[in-house]
């Protein structure tokens, strides 16, 4: 169990905290998701990557939480600190403010979208792999990236 935690543990961290932008509860959860994928070890059946397999019950683990504490995909999140540099001060803070608008934006988008979206701009999950998550296929998940790219580009035009 150790070498799959030690394998997997990145990959379900970064995963929720892709979905909640919250260190602490993805840090909590990836905690959670080992201890409920050891009590429920017989129900991994091989169709899918460890991996996958860790990521769904993550992603359950994290939609219980919310049902439980009553709360939504928060709207607004830090993002992580940009890179140390020689980079000027006033282009960080217009990344950030740039990117929170981004951020914003994503948050109007349909729940599904939106979560192809964070999957792989945050979770850096490759289109097979989030459809296996979302239990759809790669095309699907190429499929709503796209539309939701396009729909935040639609919505940068018209500002």
């Amino acid at each position: 169990m150790d070498e799959l935690y030690k394998e997997n543990a990145k990959i379900v961290y970064h995963f929720l905290f892709s979905l909640c932008h919250d260190e602490q509860l993805a840090q909590d959860l990836t905690q959670d998701t080992f201890l409920k994928a050891i009590q429920s070890i017989e129900r991994y059946d091989g169709s899918c990557k460890v991996s996958v397999w860790l990521c769904q019950i993550a992603k359950h683990l994290l939609y219980q939480h919310w049902q439980k504490h009553k709360r939504e995909i928060p709207s607004e999140f830090s993002p992580e600190e940009q890179p140390a540099g020689n980079t000027d001060i006033e282009q960080q803070i217009t990344t950030k403010y740039e990117l929170l608008d981004v951020l914003k934006d994503m948050q109007k988008l349909p729940q599904q979208i939106r979560e192809v979206m964070y999957l792989r701009v945050t979770g850096m999950l490759s289109f097979k792999e989030i459809g296996e998550i979302m239990g759809r296929s790669e095309n699907w998940a190429r499929v709503n990236f796209y539309r939701g790219k396009e729909t935040l580009l639609k919505g940068r035009d018209k500002q």
